[in-house]
């Protein structure tokens, strides 16, 4: 799916599809944790239901209102206990298929929020 683009937009998100999230620049084909200003490509989250806090501490580090969470082609949730550490850092979650992180991502960038979206690429 490809997105509208607004250039002055560091890491806005161009399109994503099967494979590859296209940003400004730099096509990604690995999970990757984006904010306004940084790109994180090394993130080898384990499965989703094997998933703990630590495997968001690169996301949590940018220090974020939020994280959006995608989760590959379709919504897939989490155990309640990660998405409850996760708030309980006082950053909120989404979560939510990669497509949807992804336009939900420009919104709010283009909001000038302090988001992360952590996305799984499928």
């Amino acid at each position: 799916m490809r997105f509208s683009s607004d250039p002055t937009q560091n890491n806005q998100i161009r399109a994503c599809e099967p494979g590859a999230i296209h940003l400004q620049g730099q096509t990604v084909t690995t999970n990757v944790i984006i904010s306004a200003n940084d790109i994180i490509v090394d993130w080898r989250p384990p499965a989703i239901e094997r998933m703990s806090i630590n495997d968001f501490s690169q996301a949590l580090a940018l220090k974020p209102e939020v994280i959006l969470f995608g989760t590959g082609n379709r919504q897939t949730f989490p155990d309640i206990a990660l998405l409850t550490d996760i708030m309980q850092s006082g950053v909120a979650i989404e979560v939510m298929d990669t497509v949807a992180a992804c336009r939900t991502f420009n919104v709010l960038i283009g909001e000038q929020r302090a988001v992360v979206a952590a996305l799984l690429v499928y």
